[in-house]
C-alpha cells in the first residue's frame, strides 16, 4: 500500500544534503586520493553522493510526512559532477524503496532554482538555489530553531 499523501494535501519539498543526507559521512568515506583532488569542491568528486548516510532520524521522518503532505525532494546537483544526478536518484531508491509502493517514486526534483517549485513548504539547510525566494514556508533545517528532525517532524505533524 502506498503511503503517500493525496495531491489535495499541502505541498513539502525536503532538500537532501544536510537535511535527508549527511554529507559529511560521504567525505569520510570519499577515497584519499579523490579527496585531495577535489578538496575545494568536494561535492564535485565523482561517487561522493552514493557514499552518504541518512541524517539521524531523516528516514523515518520522511517516511510519516508523506502520510500527511504530498511530498517531494527537492535538491541541487553540482553541475560538475554528472554522478551526482544518478548517485541521488540511487540513494532515495535505496532508502525508500524503487517501485511505485515507495512514498518518494517518481518524486525527486533535481534543480538550481528552487523558487520555481510551487508548494506551501520547504525544508532545506540553506537558502541558496531559489531557497531564499521560495514563495512558501522555508524551515531551515539545522538552525536554532529548526536543529534536528525530531523538531521539525514535531512541528509538521501539528499543523
Amino acid at each position: 500500500m502506498n503511503s503517500r499523501a493525496s495531491s489535495r494535501q499541502p505541498v513539502l519539498y525536503i532538500d537532501m544534503d544536510n537535511v535527508i543526507v549527511d554529507f559529511a559521512s560521504g567525505i569520510e568515506r570519499l577515497d584519499p586520493t579523490l579527496r585531495e583532488r577535489f578538496k575545494s569542491d568536494l561535492d564535485d568528486a565523482p561517487g561522493i553522493f552514493a557514499l552518504m548516510s541518512p541524517m539521524d532520524g531523516a528516514i523515518e521522518s520522511v517516511r510519516l510526512l508523506c502520510t500527511k503532505f504530498d511530498t517531494y525532494v527537492l535538491s541541487t546537483s553540482p553541475w560538475a559532477n554528472p554522478t551526482a544526478w544518478s548517485d541521488k536518484l540511487l540513494w532515495i531508491q535505496h532508502h525508500f524503496g524503487a517501485g511505485e509502493d515507495s512514498p518518494l517514486y517518481k518524486r525527486l526534483i533535481l534543480t538550481h532554482h528552487k523558487n520555481l517549485n510551487e508548494g506551501a513548504y520547504l525544508i532545506d539547510d540553506r537558502t541558496q538555489n531559489g531557497a531564499e525566494d521560495f514563495r512558501g514556508t522555508h524551515i531551515q533545517f539545522g538552525q536554532p530553531q529548526w536543529p534536528d528532525w525530531a523538531t521539525v517532524t514535531e512541528y509538521m505533524m501539528s499543523i
